[in-house]
């Protein structure tokens, strides 16, 4: 189905997840919108990779928003707590890696500067591995946000579109998320991924994130460009 006419915004964070569902978006027609985040997160280096992306799939604007969850705390993403590292992939509960009310604050953005694009879509990259101990990772969640935005803005009391939260890849595994990617042509070698990068920009190939990627690639059949210290 073709929305060639209709401007989305996505929340792009540069890793693996995030720009499949660029590349979704685009590929369903979509005049895409890349929002990024300058949070204080410790792996910042995923802001070079957003904007790496941005430029490769040409986006029609590509805007970083810059505040401190840092004062806040209460994450390894914005603390001094360590990030775990060599977990076993099936534990369960929420991680340290979680952020308090991390994508609540992203969508929020995304809301704001969808109304000004006179846009009701908004495209995301979470998928089941996120919401198996993510919170605002879940479908309810996500058709819970869908509910709140249509009381909360002029779009949806007055618009003639719903708003509509796309999870595209939400029921994929990792390995399907990066076999799909693989078909829309993306280069992966422009993501990056890890919690806790060197000095030097190499994942650390042992948090959660590094090592479900690497799942992920192995289980797809195909090479992780990424550069790993480990």
């Amino acid at each position: 189905m073709s929305h060639s006419s209709r401007p989305a915004v996505v929340l792009l964070s540069g890793g693996l997840d995030s720009t499949t569902a660029l590349a979704i978006a685009q590929a369903e027609g979509f005049t895409c919108h890349a929002l990024s985040f300058d949070y204080g997160q410790r792996h910042r280096l995923e802001l070079e990779a957003a904007r790496r992306v941005a430029a490769a799939f040409n986006v029609a604007r590509h805007l970083v928003v810059t505040f401190d969850l840092r004062a806040i705390g209460g994450s390894a993403l914005t603390s001094d707590l360590p990030v775990p590292k060599d977990r076993p992939l099936e534990s369960v509960g929420i991680p340290p890696t979680y952020v308090p009310a991390r994508n609540t604050i992203f969508l929020s953005f995304a809301l704001a500067w969808a109304e000004t694009l006179a846009c009701t879509d908004i495209f995301l990259g979470v998928n089941v591995y996120d919401y198996a101990g993510y919170p605002d990772c879940r479908p309810e969640y996500l058709r819970a946000y869908e509910a709140m935005a249509k009381l909360a803005t002029r779009a949806g009391v007055e618009g003639a579109r719903p708003w509509k939260i796309h999870a595209p890849l939400i029921t994929l595994t990792k390995a399907e998320i990066i076999r799909r990617g693989l078909e829309l042509g993306i280069d992966y070698g422009l993501t990056h991924s890890c919690y806790d990068p060197t000095p030097e920009g190499l994942a650390c190939g042992r948090c959660d994130s590094c090592r479900f990627r690497l799942k992920g690639f192995a289980e797809a059949g195909a090479t992780d460009p990424l550069r790993y210290a480990s």
